[in-house]
Protein backbone atom coordinates (compact mmCIF):
# COMPACT_ATOMS: atom_id res chain seq x y z
CA UNK A 1 0.00 0.00 0.00
CA UNK A 2 2.77 2.25 0.51
CA UNK A 3 4.42 1.58 -2.76
CA UNK A 4 0.96 2.16 -4.33
CA UNK A 5 0.76 5.82 -2.38
CA UNK A 6 4.44 6.39 -3.75
CA UNK A 7 3.70 5.98 -7.21
CA UNK A 8 0.72 8.10 -6.85
CA UNK A 9 2.59 10.82 -5.62
CA UNK A 10 5.21 10.58 -8.06
CA UNK A 11 2.88 10.14 -10.84
CA UNK A 12 0.46 13.63 -9.43
CA UNK A 13 3.93 15.34 -9.41
CA UNK A 14 4.77 14.58 -13.34
CA UNK A 15 0.70 15.49 -13.71
CA UNK A 16 1.55 18.95 -12.77
CA UNK A 17 4.13 19.12 -15.33
CA UNK A 18 2.48 17.66 -17.83
CA UNK A 19 -0.60 19.81 -17.60
CA UNK A 20 1.65 22.82 -18.64
CA UNK A 21 1.09 21.71 -22.61
CA UNK A 22 4.75 22.08 -23.20
CA UNK A 23 7.43 19.31 -23.08
CA UNK A 24 10.65 20.64 -21.55
CA UNK A 25 12.75 21.16 -24.31
CA UNK A 26 16.26 19.00 -23.72
CA UNK A 27 18.59 20.18 -26.26
CA UNK A 28 16.84 19.59 -29.66
CA UNK A 29 16.11 23.21 -30.27
CA UNK A 30 20.06 23.29 -30.74
CA UNK A 31 19.84 20.80 -33.41
CA UNK A 32 18.80 23.21 -35.72
CA UNK A 33 14.82 22.54 -34.39
CA UNK A 34 14.80 26.01 -32.72
CA UNK A 35 10.47 26.06 -33.93
CA UNK A 36 10.11 23.74 -30.79
CA UNK A 37 10.38 25.90 -28.56
CA UNK A 38 9.07 29.03 -30.27
CA UNK A 39 6.12 29.41 -32.40
CA UNK A 40 7.79 32.60 -34.13
CA UNK A 41 10.92 30.69 -35.97
CA UNK A 42 7.47 29.17 -37.85
CA UNK A 43 8.25 29.49 -42.01
CA UNK A 44 11.29 31.86 -40.90
CA UNK A 45 13.33 29.74 -43.82
CA UNK A 46 11.86 30.16 -47.11
CA UNK A 47 11.74 25.43 -47.09
CA UNK A 48 9.61 22.67 -45.94
CA UNK A 49 10.78 21.96 -42.73
CA UNK A 50 10.25 18.58 -41.14
CA UNK A 51 12.17 16.97 -37.90
CA UNK A 52 11.31 14.01 -36.11
CA UNK A 53 12.65 13.38 -32.52
CA UNK A 54 13.15 10.73 -29.93
CA UNK A 55 14.17 11.68 -26.70
CA UNK A 56 14.85 8.02 -24.68
CA UNK A 57 15.33 9.44 -20.79
CA UNK A 58 17.30 8.30 -17.61
CA UNK A 59 18.92 5.05 -19.81
CA UNK A 60 19.07 2.18 -17.49
CA UNK A 61 16.02 3.34 -15.26
CA UNK A 62 12.92 1.06 -15.74
CA UNK A 63 9.86 2.37 -17.18
CA UNK A 64 11.68 5.87 -17.42
CA UNK A 65 10.24 8.28 -19.26
CA UNK A 66 10.40 8.47 -23.15
CA UNK A 67 9.40 11.14 -25.88
CA UNK A 68 8.50 11.16 -29.19
CA UNK A 69 8.22 14.29 -31.15
CA UNK A 70 6.85 15.47 -35.56
CA UNK A 71 7.17 19.11 -35.69
CA UNK A 72 6.88 20.79 -39.59
CA UNK A 73 6.72 24.64 -40.43
CA UNK A 74 6.95 26.19 -43.50
CA UNK A 75 6.53 29.64 -45.54
CA UNK A 76 3.23 30.16 -47.18
CA UNK A 77 4.53 33.70 -48.30
CA UNK A 78 7.09 36.12 -47.90
CA UNK A 79 5.66 37.56 -44.67
CA UNK A 80 3.56 34.48 -43.52
CA UNK A 81 4.71 30.73 -41.92
CA UNK A 82 2.55 28.07 -40.17
CA UNK A 83 3.27 25.12 -38.37
CA UNK A 84 2.45 22.06 -36.63
CA UNK A 85 3.72 19.84 -33.53
CA UNK A 86 2.55 16.52 -32.34
CA UNK A 87 4.46 15.02 -29.21
CA UNK A 88 3.96 11.92 -27.70
CA UNK A 89 4.77 10.88 -23.75
CA UNK A 90 5.39 8.32 -21.59
CA UNK A 91 6.65 7.54 -17.92
CA UNK A 92 5.73 4.85 -16.44
CA UNK A 93 2.01 4.67 -15.28
CA UNK A 94 1.38 8.24 -16.79
CA UNK A 95 1.28 9.03 -20.51
CA UNK A 96 0.21 12.44 -22.42
CA UNK A 97 -0.57 13.15 -25.75
CA UNK A 98 -0.36 16.82 -27.74
CA UNK A 99 0.25 19.18 -30.39
CA UNK A 100 0.39 22.74 -31.59
CA UNK A 101 -1.41 24.64 -34.36
CA UNK A 102 1.02 28.20 -35.08
CA UNK A 103 1.25 31.30 -36.99
CA UNK A 104 3.73 33.48 -37.56
CA UNK A 105 4.26 37.11 -39.58
CA UNK A 106 8.20 37.88 -40.50
CA UNK A 107 8.75 41.77 -40.87
CA UNK A 108 11.54 43.36 -42.55
CA UNK A 109 12.83 46.43 -40.55
CA UNK A 110 15.09 47.55 -42.78
CA UNK A 111 16.56 45.18 -45.53
CA UNK A 112 20.01 46.76 -45.89
CA UNK A 113 21.30 46.37 -41.83
CA UNK A 114 19.58 42.89 -41.71
CA UNK A 115 17.21 43.68 -39.41
CA UNK A 116 13.92 41.75 -38.73
CA UNK A 117 11.49 40.79 -36.32
CA UNK A 118 8.78 37.80 -35.86
CA UNK A 119 5.46 37.36 -33.87
CA UNK A 120 4.59 33.87 -33.23
CA UNK A 121 1.39 32.27 -32.24
CA UNK A 122 0.13 28.60 -30.98
CA UNK A 123 -2.84 27.24 -30.08
CA UNK A 124 -1.97 24.06 -27.69
CA UNK A 125 -3.92 20.80 -27.01
CA UNK A 126 -2.91 18.45 -24.53
CA UNK A 127 -4.37 14.80 -23.24
CA UNK A 128 -2.84 13.10 -20.01
CA UNK A 129 -3.75 10.11 -18.27
CA UNK A 130 -2.63 8.01 -15.11
CA UNK A 131 -3.06 4.59 -15.91
CA UNK A 132 -4.11 3.59 -11.92
CA UNK A 133 -5.05 -0.24 -13.30
CA UNK A 134 -1.41 -0.60 -14.00
CA UNK A 135 -0.66 0.16 -10.32
CA UNK A 136 1.13 -2.98 -8.66
CA UNK A 137 2.64 -2.66 -5.02
CA UNK A 138 4.26 -6.49 -5.54
CA UNK A 139 1.80 -9.00 -4.54
CA UNK A 140 -1.00 -7.87 -7.11
CA UNK A 141 -3.30 -5.77 -4.92
CA UNK A 142 -2.91 -2.64 -7.35
CA UNK A 143 -5.93 -3.17 -8.87
CA UNK A 144 -8.08 -4.00 -6.71
CA UNK A 145 -7.19 -1.47 -3.54
CA UNK A 146 -10.50 0.64 -3.23
CA UNK A 147 -8.04 3.52 -2.41
CA UNK A 148 -6.37 3.92 -5.81
CA UNK A 149 -9.91 4.27 -7.97
CA UNK A 150 -10.16 3.95 -11.93
CA UNK A 151 -7.81 5.70 -14.34
CA UNK A 152 -7.22 9.60 -14.27
CA UNK A 153 -7.84 11.57 -17.89
CA UNK A 154 -7.78 15.32 -18.48
CA UNK A 155 -7.83 17.48 -21.99
CA UNK A 156 -6.33 20.47 -21.93
CA UNK A 157 -6.25 23.71 -24.39
CA UNK A 158 -4.03 26.86 -23.96
CA UNK A 159 -2.03 29.49 -26.30
CA UNK A 160 1.45 30.28 -26.70
CA UNK A 161 3.06 34.07 -27.81
CA UNK A 162 6.53 34.20 -29.02
CA UNK A 163 8.67 36.83 -30.77
CA UNK A 164 12.27 36.56 -32.54
CA UNK A 165 14.16 39.52 -33.25
CA UNK A 166 17.27 38.97 -35.87
CA UNK A 167 19.99 41.57 -36.39
CA UNK A 168 22.48 40.77 -38.79
CA UNK A 169 23.94 37.31 -37.11
CA UNK A 170 22.53 37.93 -33.78
CA UNK A 171 19.45 36.84 -32.33
CA UNK A 172 16.53 36.50 -30.03
CA UNK A 173 13.25 35.18 -29.31
CA UNK A 174 11.42 35.28 -26.25
CA UNK A 175 8.51 33.36 -25.35
CA UNK A 176 5.12 33.05 -23.31
CA UNK A 177 3.81 29.81 -22.63
CA UNK A 178 0.62 28.73 -21.08
CA UNK A 179 -1.24 31.96 -21.15
CA UNK A 180 -4.44 30.73 -19.66
CA UNK A 181 -4.64 29.97 -15.70
CA UNK A 182 -6.02 26.78 -15.84
CA UNK A 183 -9.37 27.11 -13.55
CA UNK A 184 -10.42 23.28 -12.02
CA UNK A 185 -8.60 20.93 -9.82
CA UNK A 186 -8.34 17.82 -11.74
CA UNK A 187 -6.56 15.84 -9.32
CA UNK A 188 -5.91 17.67 -5.85
CA UNK A 189 -5.96 21.39 -4.29
CA UNK A 190 -2.21 21.35 -4.43
CA UNK A 191 -2.43 21.83 -8.20
CA UNK A 192 -0.94 25.20 -9.59
CA UNK A 193 -3.23 27.09 -11.25
CA UNK A 194 -0.63 29.58 -12.88
CA UNK A 195 1.21 27.30 -15.69
CA UNK A 196 2.79 30.28 -17.44
CA UNK A 197 6.24 29.90 -17.83
CA UNK A 198 8.62 32.17 -19.99
CA UNK A 199 11.84 31.17 -22.50
CA UNK A 200 14.50 33.61 -23.62
CA UNK A 201 16.79 32.25 -26.26
CA UNK A 202 19.77 34.48 -27.85
CA UNK A 203 22.51 34.03 -29.43
CA UNK A 204 25.13 35.34 -32.61
CA UNK A 205 27.07 33.60 -35.15
CA UNK A 206 30.71 34.31 -36.00
CA UNK A 207 32.12 33.42 -39.36
CA UNK A 208 35.62 32.56 -39.69
CA UNK A 209 37.82 34.57 -42.01
CA UNK A 210 37.98 31.75 -44.49
CA UNK A 211 34.69 31.65 -44.67
CA UNK A 212 34.33 28.10 -43.63
CA UNK A 213 33.48 27.78 -40.02
CA UNK A 214 30.76 29.47 -37.95
CA UNK A 215 31.14 29.41 -34.47
CA UNK A 216 27.43 30.10 -32.31
CA UNK A 217 27.80 30.57 -28.46
CA UNK A 218 23.80 31.03 -27.03
CA UNK A 219 21.98 30.91 -24.24
CA UNK A 220 18.58 29.91 -22.97
CA UNK A 221 16.49 30.52 -20.00
CA UNK A 222 13.29 29.46 -18.90
CA UNK A 223 11.51 30.47 -15.98
CA UNK A 224 8.29 29.20 -14.20
CA UNK A 225 5.63 31.66 -12.97
CA UNK A 226 3.50 29.22 -10.48
CA UNK A 227 6.72 28.78 -8.16
CA UNK A 228 9.62 30.82 -9.25
CA UNK A 229 11.39 27.84 -10.64
CA UNK A 230 14.24 28.70 -13.28
CA UNK A 231 17.14 27.13 -15.32
CA UNK A 232 19.61 28.50 -17.64
CA UNK A 233 21.38 26.33 -20.50
CA UNK A 234 24.91 27.60 -21.88
CA UNK A 235 25.74 26.62 -25.74
CA UNK A 236 27.81 26.46 -28.12
CA UNK A 237 28.06 25.00 -31.37
CA UNK A 238 30.92 24.60 -34.22
CA UNK A 239 29.65 24.07 -37.58
CA UNK A 240 32.10 23.05 -40.93
CA UNK A 241 30.85 24.46 -43.86
CA UNK A 242 30.42 22.33 -47.04
CA UNK A 243 29.46 22.72 -50.41
CA UNK A 244 26.42 20.30 -50.51
CA UNK A 245 25.47 21.70 -46.31
CA UNK A 246 27.77 21.16 -43.04
CA UNK A 247 28.33 19.01 -40.44
CA UNK A 248 28.52 20.08 -36.68
CA UNK A 249 29.73 19.74 -33.23
CA UNK A 250 28.28 21.29 -29.80
CA UNK A 251 27.82 21.20 -25.78
CA UNK A 252 25.13 22.26 -24.01
CA UNK A 253 25.21 22.92 -20.19
CA UNK A 254 21.72 23.54 -17.81
CA UNK A 255 21.74 25.27 -14.82
CA UNK A 256 19.54 25.10 -12.23
CA UNK A 257 19.84 28.74 -11.54
CA UNK A 258 20.13 29.15 -7.70
CA UNK A 259 23.16 26.32 -7.92
CA UNK A 260 25.20 28.45 -10.60
CA UNK A 261 28.24 26.45 -10.28
CA UNK A 262 26.62 22.47 -10.03
CA UNK A 263 25.40 21.97 -13.68
CA UNK A 264 22.33 19.82 -13.62
CA UNK A 265 23.57 17.69 -16.95
CA UNK A 266 25.84 18.42 -19.94
CA UNK A 267 24.92 17.04 -23.59
CA UNK A 268 27.69 16.67 -26.35
CA UNK A 269 26.09 17.33 -29.02
CA UNK A 270 26.74 16.43 -33.00
CA UNK A 271 25.05 16.72 -36.49
CA UNK A 272 25.38 16.80 -40.32
CA UNK A 273 23.07 18.22 -42.82
CA UNK A 274 23.82 17.09 -46.33
CA UNK A 275 21.81 18.40 -48.83
CA UNK A 276 18.17 17.75 -47.98
CA UNK A 277 19.28 15.18 -45.32
CA UNK A 278 19.66 16.20 -41.81
CA UNK A 279 20.92 14.29 -38.98
CA UNK A 280 21.07 15.27 -35.05
CA UNK A 281 22.75 13.17 -31.95
CA UNK A 282 22.89 13.64 -28.53
CA UNK A 283 23.46 12.46 -25.26
CA UNK A 284 22.66 14.44 -22.05
CA UNK A 285 24.28 12.99 -18.98
CA UNK A 286 23.46 14.07 -15.33
CA UNK A 287 26.05 15.34 -13.44
CA UNK A 288 23.65 16.69 -10.16
CA UNK A 289 23.42 14.32 -7.26
CA UNK A 290 19.85 14.61 -7.11
CA UNK A 291 19.26 13.65 -10.55
CA UNK A 292 21.44 10.68 -11.34
CA UNK A 293 18.79 8.15 -10.39
CA UNK A 294 21.61 5.70 -11.11
CA UNK A 295 20.73 5.89 -14.76
CA UNK A 296 23.37 6.44 -18.13
CA UNK A 297 21.71 9.15 -19.10
CA UNK A 298 19.54 10.86 -21.87
CA UNK A 299 19.87 9.79 -25.71
CA UNK A 300 18.41 11.63 -28.23
CA UNK A 301 18.38 12.01 -31.80
CA UNK A 302 16.35 13.98 -34.84
CA UNK A 303 16.05 13.19 -38.13
CA UNK A 304 14.80 16.42 -40.33
CA UNK A 305 14.05 16.66 -44.27
CA UNK A 306 14.35 20.10 -45.72
CA UNK A 307 12.68 20.43 -49.31
CA UNK A 308 11.28 22.89 -51.75
CA UNK A 309 13.95 25.98 -50.91
CA UNK A 310 13.99 28.98 -52.49
CA UNK A 311 10.72 29.63 -53.16
CA UNK A 312 10.59 33.19 -51.56
CA UNK A 313 13.65 35.62 -50.56
CA UNK A 314 14.39 35.07 -46.53
CA UNK A 315 16.77 36.27 -44.80
CA UNK A 316 17.84 33.49 -42.55
CA UNK A 317 19.97 30.30 -43.32
CA UNK A 318 18.19 27.15 -43.96
CA UNK A 319 20.29 25.33 -41.47
CA UNK A 320 18.73 27.51 -38.62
Amino acid sequence: MKKIIYIIVIAFTFSVNAQEFKLSPYAQYLMESPFVISPAYAGVTDAHKLRISGVMQWLGVKNAPHTQVIAYDTRLNEKTGVGAILYNDSNGNTKQMGGQLSYAYHLTLEEADESYLSFGLSYKFNHFKIETGKFDDGQGVGQTDPYVGGDQTTSNHNFEFGSLYRYKRFFIAINASNILNKRLKIFDNTEPQKLRNYYAYAGYVFLSENDEWEYEPSLFFKYFESDGRNVTDVNFKARKLTDDGYYWAGINSRFINDQTFKPLSVTPLFGLKKDKLYLGLGYQLNVNESVQFGSYGTPMLVLGYDFDSGRYRTSWSSRK
